[in-house]
């Protein structure tokens, strides 16, 4: 392995001993998620409901607002995890993406293509066309398997959403030398009764499951805008996200947002208050517990929202509320309702 991966290197664990000091090199990797808001091109896709996003359509979706948009994109998700990492995430989940050309489009912006980024896509069955993805720097990241593992409408022959919405969009790989799945997720609107993100919640909970049960080695990561916070019934109680990492059973998940959201910080504005829909959460092969400091595989280190000043805006009624694309039917030249999310991980060299 070449020196200059250790660019990735921001720790620095000293180990002393009454005789000496170690050196431990530790490398960090970043991991993070990000609702792009209705990132569509200027053309229809077929048999899909994106009338609204074409030039003719409600909001005069034309070239130059789409390449603002991606240009606007590229330079969130370029800019996150460099915090803490000059180099930026190892793997980025979207969600609200139309199509394939969409995430071509993005990846061959400047700050996404200097890293050479790529991503993997899956056509969902989502009416207005959005899907999730999975951007990857194939410098750390290098995926293997990919399947969207379909949202089924009925649980035990009742209808629990009326009609066909997002997958899970699944990527299989390697990070770090370890074994990780990534499973990215947009579940129902609040648009739908809460019950449509709890079933949710258990299917992919029991995609989880069954992957451990075939590689019980495998590091699983769930993310995406689960349209619920950490503490309500879909996360905390259908996918087993828990509060506390000593909590957390060899059947659960660690949730790191839950609290975040209780110290008042959130990714999407509401009424004044803030939610955190926006989460990545873990199985418990991915956390120090004891706190033994024993970084020879993945381990979790840290969760923060990613903000910049340009992401808020700056005047009006929704003074401090992420800066949207359009606001109250007019272009704002903004980025998302949303906020991003990023996880950071430790191993040792």
């Amino acid at each position: 392995m070449r020196s200059y991966f250790i660019t990735l290197l921001t720790l620095v664990v000293l180990a002393c001993t009454s005789a000496s000091a170690q050196e431990a090199r530790i490398a960090m990797y970043a991991v993070g998620f990000y609702n792009l808001e209705n990132l569509f091109d200027t053309q229809h896709d077929e048999n899909k409901n994106d009338y609204e996003y074409l030039p003719d359509g409600a909001n005069k979706w034309t070239e130059l607002k789409y390449s603002h948009k991606l240009k606007n994109m590229s330079r969130v998700l370029g800019e996150m995890g460099t915090d803490r990492i000059p180099v930026g995430c190892a793997v980025i989940g979207v969600s609200e993406v139309e199509n394939a050309h969409c995430l071509s489009a993005l990846c061959a912006q400047e700050p996404l293509a200097k890293r050479g980024y790529k991503f993997c896509h899956i056509e969902g069955p989502d009416r207005r066309g959005v899907d999730c993805g999975l951007l990857y720097n194939p410098t750390f990241f290098t995926p293997s398997k990919v399947w969207l593992q379909p949202y089924v409408l009925r649980k035990e022959g009742k209808v629990v959403l009326e009609r066909p919405t997002r997958g899970f969009l699944t990527v299989q790989g390697t990070l770090a030398g370890d074994s990780v799945t990534v499973i990215v997720c947009h579940w129902p609107s609040r648009f739908s009764a809460s019950p449509a993100r709890v079933w949710a919640g258990q299917q992919v909970r029991a995609e989880k499951d069954s992957i451990l049960t075939a590689n019980p080695q495998m590091k699983i990561i769930v993310m995406g805008d689960m349209n619920d916070d950490p503490f309500d019934e879909s996360m905390a109680k259908a996918l087993g996200a828990r509060r506390k990492m000593g909590d957390v059973k060899a059947t659960e998940m660690f949730n790191p947002w839950w609290q975040i959201l209780l110290d008042g910080r959130g990714t999407l504005s509401y009424q004044g208050g803030w939610n955190l829909f926006d989460q990545i959460v873990m199985t418990p092969n991915c956390l120090d517990v004891d706190k033994k400091k024993d970084y020879s595989t993945l381990t979790f280190y840290k969760a923060e929202i990613f903000r910049r000043d340009y992401l808020f805006q700056s005047e009006g009624k929704a003074k401090g509320a992420p800066k949207r694309t359009h606001a109250s039917g007019v272009w704002t030249d903004g980025f998302s309702d949303h906020l991003p999310v990023v996880t950071y991980f430790v191993r040792s060299l």
